[in-house]
């Protein structure tokens, strides 16, 4: 049986992550998870998975959960400190890293530099920084298996052919709920409007960056430091229907797609099983499904988040993680009513502007700027506020 440990199992990956395992009990067993308020959902997940530690955010949830769960032989642990036990324990033999936004840097860390597998469902750890995980992973003798459906396509079609056939890289983006709403009434939508993805469910905070196709942005960034591939040889497609996944192009021009129905399971159960397949679908797909498959270029005037992620790139150290930072936050006051939907990425681009780049080459410094980002942030979100009152 292979030991799991989940850092984020109370989120929308954890809680798919825990379902597929639960399909698998005699190829899985969970050993550690650590979630962030949600104690009540992380109670029940301890009752039902018998994990040997667990952590979530703060002590006095910790001390909550100790009282009411002292017929368990569990661990509780709390803070960052926590989830790096978690992500460390000599049990573990994968760990899945699905925390949201820069909270999972540290424990994913921490998971690589003891030797854990990482199925990565956190996307934002390698555009923090990428260069030193994948160091890290690479001295350790581990490997970085993808969750994302995009990364997850790109991982399985590279296994075909050798690295230096590949032409580009096709990420493919659903586009979102507001793909076809004209530019004029971005400054229109809501968060519940946001909210409301045509094809995936998903967390907050990912599913409003899919709508800025931040999300894409952030993918060109992972993808490049997962497959060592340079960004201008990364391309990204608009595809509605969510049924090809990505694609890779080689030099004698052939595209080989991964495909399947948009449920985050599939690539879930790929990463926790590697290199073998679970049976998760007991018939076919129907064909109607697959009926209509189209493919557009995407809008970077509509929708300029992929430039950012190039730009990004380029400036290289600590400006990816800058601008994670930036866009965390940014989506925040969204949510929370405080900023203009057609503002996210306004914002994040005045942060970046105004960053002076560090080499990124240590924690600490990935962590000052991101420090640094946020509070410059809420700085820019304040001087837009009090202008448009």
């Amino acid at each position: 049986m292979k030991g799991i440990s989940i850092l984020g199992s109370t989120g929308s990956i954890g809680r798919q992550t825990l379902d597929v395992i639960s399909m698998f009990p005699e190829r899985f067993r969970i050993i550690g998870l650590s979630a962030g308020k949600n104690i009540n959902l992380l109670k029940e997940q301890i009752l039902q998975f018998k994990p040997h530690i667990a952590s979530v955010k703060g002590k006095n949830d910790a001390m909550t959960l100790i009282n009411e769960l002292t017929s368990e032989s569990v661990k509780i642990l709390w803070g960052e400190e926590g989830a790096e036990a978690v992500a460390s324990d000599i049990k573990t033999d994968l760990v899945v890293s699905s925390m949201v936004g820069a909270s999972g840097l540290k424990p994913t860390l921490a998971a690589i530099k003891s030797q854990k597998n990482v199925a990565l469902a956190n996307k934002e750890v390698l555009v923090m920084a990428g260069n030193i995980l994948t160091q890290e992973a690479l001295k350790n003798g581990v490997s970085l298996i993808p969750i994302d459906s995009e990364h997850s396509a790109l991982f399985q079609v590279l296994r075909l052919s050798r690295k230096e056939f590949v032409k580009r890289l096709i990420l493919t983006a659903s586009g979102g709920p507001f793909l076809n709403l004209a530019k004029e009434k971005l400054s229109d939508i809501t968060p519940e409007s946001a909210l409301n993805h045509p094809t995936w469910k998903m967390g907050k905070k990912i599913t409003i960056d899919s709508a800025t196709l931040m999300n894409k942005a952030f993918e060109i960034i992972e993808a490049s430091w997962l497959f060592g591939i340079h960004p201008n040889s990364i391309s990204v497609w608009i595809h509605p229907q969510s049924i090809v996944h990505s694609m890779v192009e080689y030099i004698d021009g052939s595209i080989i797609a991964q495909m399947s129905i948009p449920d985050m399971r599939i690539p879930i159960s790929y990463a926790l099983s590697y290199p073998e397949r679970l049976p998760l679908y007991d018939s076919e797909n129907p064909s109607r499904v697959f009926s209509e498959l189209t493919f557009e270029d995407a809008d970077y005037e509509k929708f300029p988040a992929v430039p950012l992620a190039y730009l990004a790139l380029e400036e290289g150290g600590t400006m990816p993680a800058v601008m994670n930072a930036a866009n965390e936050i940014a989506v925040q006051y969204f949510l929370q009513g405080s900023l203009k939907f057609i503002d996210i990425l306004r914002v994040v681009k005045m942060v970046m502007e105004s960053h002076k780049t560090l080499s990124g080459e240590s924690i600490n410094e990935i962590l000052e700027s991101d420090k640094w980002a946020r509070s410059a942030t809420e700085s820019v979100i304040n001087g837009l506020t009090s202008r448009n009152n």
